[in-house]
C-alpha cells in the first residue's frame, strides 16, 4: 500500500483538527490525535527481546489453534494492517505475526516487537471481517506506539529485567495472563501494567487510521467495542480488564471514521469470513480463561508440535510434514552442514534445514517454520528452467521476468543488473530481488544465481532471507555456493 505523501498527511491533519473542534469539550479531551509516540527510555531491541520472551511463554502456556486455514486467514488480515501502519510509526525491525488462541472470551493482545495473539472467541463474536480487523488494528497500534515499554518508562519503578514480568503477566491479561506472569518468576501480577486510558485513546485513533489505510471502515472498530461491552454480562469482559474504556470511545471513533478515507480496492472478504466462522463452529468447544488458568497451575504446557500426548486440549497441530510459513522467528543457520542433492547437483546446506519434496527440476531446503504453500521466507531453492534463448544473459533475464510475474511473487522487484559469478565451477550470473513479503510483512531479499547447462536449460539457485537477517544468512548462502557441484550428464 502506498504511503501518504506530504500533501495527503497535511490534509489528514487539518481534517482531523476540524473534527476534534466539532466535538464537545468533554469529548475533545479524549479524542486526541496521535502526533507522536510516547516518551520511551527503552530501545527498539528491548521491545523485540521482551516481546519474543513473552511470546515464547504465551505459546507454551496457552492452547494455540494451529489450524492452517484459520491462521493464514488471520495473518492475511494482520499483514494487511501492518502494511498500513503510517510511516512515522513503522519499525522495520519489528516482526509482526499472529496466532489464534482456542479461548472463549473476546480478547486479543500484541506484544512488544509485534507478536500478536487473537482469541477464537473474538472471531466468533464479530459480525464481519472489519470488526476482527478493528480489534487487531487496535492491538497492533499498542505495539507500533511501543506502549508497554513507554508505560514502564512513565512508572520508572522497574529495571529492564523486570519489564518482562509486567508484559507477560499484564499485557496478556486475565487469569491466564496472571499465570504466565507468575511463571516468569519475576513476581508481577496481572494488574501491574494495565494500559492507561491515554494509551487506549492513542490506540483507538491510530487503529482507526490503520484500518482506513488498509481498506476497512473504522466504524467496525467502534461496533466491536459495543459487542465487547454487551457480551461482558454482569462482569467486565476480559478484553476490558487490560484495556480500560477511556470514555466517549464509540463516539470518537465514529467521528474519526468521517475523516479517514477508506482506501479503495482492498478491505474485507465477506465470503472468507463466513467460511472461517463456519470452520470454527466445527472445531469443537473452546476453553474459558478459568479453565486455562487452572490447567496452567497444574503445570500443563502446550508446545507447538505433535509431542503432547498428555495435554488437556485437542491436538490441532498440523503434522510435521505440513509445516508452513507463519512469519515467525526461525532458527539461524546451524554451523554444521549436511550433504544434499539429486541426480543433477550436490551441495552442503545447514544441518537444521530440511528438504521440501522436489524432483530433478526443483528442490527447496529451509528451516522449520519458514516454508509452506505460500513459499519460503528463509532458505534456498535449486532448479532448472527451459528458456527460449541460448545465451546465459538473455535466458537468465527471461527467467527473472517469468519469476516476477508468477502468482505470489508480484511484490518482488529486480534491484540490480546481472553480475558475473561462479556456480559449480561454471560461469554464472547473479542478481538481487527485493520486496515486502506478504507472509512476514518484512522486506525480503532474494539472490538469484544462474548458469547454463549443456542441454540449453539454465540451472538456478535462489537464496531467500528477510533483509534484517540477511547478514546472518549470507555466510550460509556463500558456503552453499562454494560447495555446489553440478552433474550435467543426467
Amino acid at each position: 500500500m502506498r504511503s501518504l505523501n506530504q500533501g495527503q498527511r497535511g490534509f489528514a491533519a487539518v481534517a482531523l483538527a476540524l473534527v476534534f473542534l466539532a466535538l464537545p469539550a468533554s469529548a475533545l479531551a479524549q479524542c486526541q490525535q496521535v502526533t507522536e509516540a510516547p516518551k520511551n527510555r527503552y530501545s527498539i531491541q528491548d521491545d523485540i527481546q521482551l516481546g519474543q520472551q513473552a511470546a515464547q511463554q504465551a505459546e507454551q502456556q496457552l492452547p494455540i489453534m494451529n489450524d492452517r486455514e484459520l491462521e493464514d486467514y488471520v495473518n492475511r488480515i494482520g499483514q494487511k494492517l501492518v502494511a498500513a501502519i503510517p510511516p512515522r510509526f513503522q519499525h522495520p525491525e519489528f516482526h509482526y505475526y499472529f496466532r489464534v488462541v482456542n479461548q472463549k472470551e473476546i480478547n486479543a493482545f500484541s506484544l512488544p516487537g509485534g507478536p500478536s495473539f487473537v482469541n477464537r472467541g473474538m472471531i466468533e463474536a464479530a459480525r464481519n471481517e472489519g470488526e476482527v480487523a478493528g480489534v487487531m488494528a487496535h492491538e497492533i497500534s499498542h505495539a507500533a506506539l511501543r506502549h508497554a515499554t513507554a508505560q514502564a518508562t512513565e512508572t520508572q519503578k522497574y529495571q529492564i529485567g523486570s519489564v518482562l514480568g509486567q508484559i507477560a503477566g499484564a499485557v496478556i491479561g486475565g487469569p491466564a495472563g496472571a499465570v504466565i506472569g507468575a511463571g516468569s518468576q519475576i513476581g508481577f501480577g496481572a494488574g501491574a501494567l494495565k494500559y492507561s486510558r491515554k494509551y487506549e485513546t492513542q490506540a483507538d485513533v491510530l487503529g482507526a487510521e490503520i484500518m482506513s489505510r488498509a481498506g476497512y471502515d473504522p466504524r467496525d472498530l467502534a461496533n466491536m467495542f459495543r459487542t465487547i461491552e454487551q457480551q461482558g454480562g454482569s462482569g467486565a469482559p476480559e478484553w476490558m480488564s487490560s484495556h480500560p474504556n477511556p470514555g466517549n470511545r464509540y463516539a470518537c471513533i465514529n467521528q474519526m471514521a468521517q475523516v479517514f478515507r477508506v482506501a479503495p480496492g482492498v478491505g474485507e472478504n465477506a465470503r472468507e469470513f463466513q467460511m472461517i466462522q463456519a470452520r470454527l463452529r466445527g472445531s469443537g468447544r473452546s476453553y474459558t480463561a478459568q479453565e486455562i488458568a487452572r490447567d496452567q497451575q497444574n503445570g500443563t504446557r502446550y508446545p507447538n508440535d505433535n509431542r503432547n500426548p498428555n495435554g488437556n486440549y485437542p491436538n490441532n497441530y498440523p503434522s510435521q510434514n505440513d509445516t508452513y510459513a507463519r512469519g515467525e522467528r526461525v532458527a539461524y543457520p546451524a554451523s554444521s552442514y549436511q550433504q544434499v542433492g539429486n541426480n543433477l547437483f550436490r551441495a552442503a546446506v545447514p544441518s537444521n534445514w530440511r528438504a521440501l519434496g522436489g524432483n530433478d527440476n526443483s528442490v527447496t531446503y529451509a528451516p522449520e517454520g519458514a516454508y509452506g504453500s505460500q513459499g519460503i521466507t528463509h532458505g534456498v531453492m535449486f532448479g532448472t528452467d527451459r528458456e527460449q534463448y541460448n545465451d546465459l544473459q538473455r535466458a537468465s533475464q527471461q527467467y527473472i521476468n517469468d519469476l516476477l510475474q508468477a502468482q505470489g511473487n508480484e511484490y518482488l522487484r529486480q534491484q540490480t543488473r546481472f553480475t558475473r559469478a561462479t556456480l559449480g565451477g561454471r560461469q554464472a550470473l547473479y542478481t538481487t530481488l527485493a520486496g515486502r513479503s506478504p507472509i512476514t510483512g518484512r522486506t525480503e531479499i532474494v539472490t538469484i544465481v544462474t548458469t547454463m547447462l549443456s542441454s540449453g536449460d539454465i540451472f538456478y539457485m535462489a537464496a531467500v532471507a528477510p533483509q534484517d537477517e540477511s547478514s546472518v544468512y549470507q555466510r550460509a548462502f556463500n558456503d552453499i555456493m562454494r560447495s555446489l557441484q553440478i552433474n550435467d550428464r543426467y
